[in-house]
């Protein structure tokens, strides 16, 4: 959570404020960038090219929103923007999927596979079902937060991680049946 305060100075061009307010961004915009461009040097071009929007626009930020979620909405229109010709697709750190308990190593190593077939499996849904899951799962934003940051109908957001979820699971289904 960033510092009201720290955001405030960043807009009333205080440049060790925004420096510091960037660097407190800077990991959860790469993350972001990663997660819905899939790979790490297209995640670093966007994240940059977002962190210099942010830079370039801090005064244009108004509270009627959640800072992060006025964030969110830059990256993840960059990553839209920059990237949609590309169809680059998400993808998952599998450490992040898997628990930090190394007791069991058989436990681990099947977490391990059931998390590159869950990065496969979103790597195979449409773009914008791909970004409602990012934003909802990785980034941990709650409907409305999606629903604006993607500039769409709360409903549609709804609709959209449902259908993902309904994908997923299928897609899930046919890996272990060793379909995929």
């Amino acid at each position: 959570m960033v510092d009201e305060q720290l955001i405030r100075s960043a807009q009333n061009g205080d440049r060790d404020s925004l420096v510091r307010l960037l660097e407190e961004i800077e990991h959860s915009v790469y993350r972001t960038a990663f997660y819905i461009v899939g790979n790490e040097q297209d995640a670093m071009d966007a994240s940059q090219e977002a962190l210099i929007r942010i830079y370039t626009k801090i005064d244009t930020y108004q509270e009627k929103a959640k800072f992060s979620t006025w964030v969110q909405r830059i990256v993840t229109n960059v990553c839209i923007d920059k990237f949609r010709k590309k169809k680059e697709t998400i993808s998952i750190d599998q450490h992040e999927l898997m628990l930090y308990d190394k007791q069991n190593v058989e436990q681990e190593v099947e977490r391990a596979g059931m998390a590159v077939e869950v990065r496969e499996a979103i790597k195979r849904l449409p773009d914008h079902q791909r970004t409602v899951v990012t934003l909802r799962y990785m980034q941990d934003l709650s409907y409305g937060e999606i629903a604006e940051v993607m500039n769409m109908p709360l409903n549609t957001v709804k609709s959209y991680l449902y259908r993902a979820r309904q994908q997923l699971q299928e897609l899930l289904h046919e890996y272990q049946k060793g379909g995929v």
